[in-house]
């Protein structure tokens, strides 16, 4: 059985700031990585792997600087990785995403089990995992925070905001998981020399994937982000102390309905 992870290298979100005068997003000097929804997509595969006899991939369409962090992934249970050089700077659409994922799973496969996270740490477009599921022409099984085969057919709960919800399908297919029902599990010494040894593959679009950037750019629908806007909270930084537990109370609930965080009910 092959399974293949999808993952996004990225700017951690995290460390973005904003500038309080302009509230212009503050870029310079974030930081990039494989975010925290691609490192648990990875050990939900590494999890079903050691189930049944199967490899676990990574593919990722990024920029050179992601082949030096590919061996963190390898590290965590994956046993190769490839990344496809990305021409556009971090600036293609999902349409562009989509076709190239296709191409190259279609040069790497085939897989029994693409996984990938439900959404990207930056973007958060939900795309990915849609997309390719209907150029690939396979089931889509998305928001899973549990999976497991049973003779041959996955079978997996989905996160829906109502419940819990269980499907099965056969393979091959495609799973989105939901955010934090998997977590990458702390990197060993063992781990970490093992993956030095594990192979890595580096890709140009069009030399190994036949696609032509111009070509590819005309034939999806593009948007375009005119302006980008941070949001500043102040922070009030009250505090209460050295009083009864019910005054405490008292004096919460007095400051959140000052606040119209509560709607304070007429007398009955």
């Amino acid at each position: 059985m092959k399974i293949l992870v999808l993952v996004k290298y990225s700017l951690d979100v995290a460390e973005i700031r904003v500038e309080p005068s302009t509230h212009a997003l503050r870029m310079t000097g974030v930081p990039e990585r494989f975010g925290d929804l691609d490192k648990g997509a990875l050990q939900a595969a590494v999890e079903l792997a050691q189930t049944c006899d199967a490899t676990v991939e990574v593919l990722c369409f990024g920029p050179p600087a992601a082949r030096a962090a590919l061996k963190d992934l390898l590290a965590i249970g994956a046993d190769e990785a490839t990344v496809v050089d990305d021409p556009y700077g971090g600036a293609a659409d999902g349409a562009v995403v989509a076709r190239v994922l296709e191409a190259a799973i279609e040069k790497r496969g085939p897989f029994d089990l693409i996984i990938c996270g439900f959404a990207s740490d930056d973007g958060y477009s939900h795309q990915t995992g849609p997309r390719l599921a209907e150029r690939l022409g396979l089931p889509l099984v998305s928001y899973a925070c549990r999976i497991g085969l049973d003779d041959g057919v996955l079978v997996a709960e989905r996160d829906l905001e109502e419940g819990l919800e269980s499907v099965s399908v056969r393979l091959p297919a495609i799973v989105s998981v939901a955010e934090e029902a998997f977590v990458a599990r702390p990197v060993t010494l063992l781990q970490a020399m093992k993956a030095q040894k594990k192979p890595t593959n580096t890709w140009e679009m069009q030399a190994d994937l036949g696609l032509d950037k111009d070509a590819l750019t005309q034939s999806a629908s593009r948007s375009s982000v005119l302006t980008t806007e941070g949001i500043v909270v102040e922070r009030q930084g009250r505090v209460l102390k050295a009083m009864e537990l019910s005054e405490m109370a008292d004096r919460l609930i007095d400051w959140l309905v000052a606040e119209q965080v509560l709607v304070q009910q007429g007398g009955a």
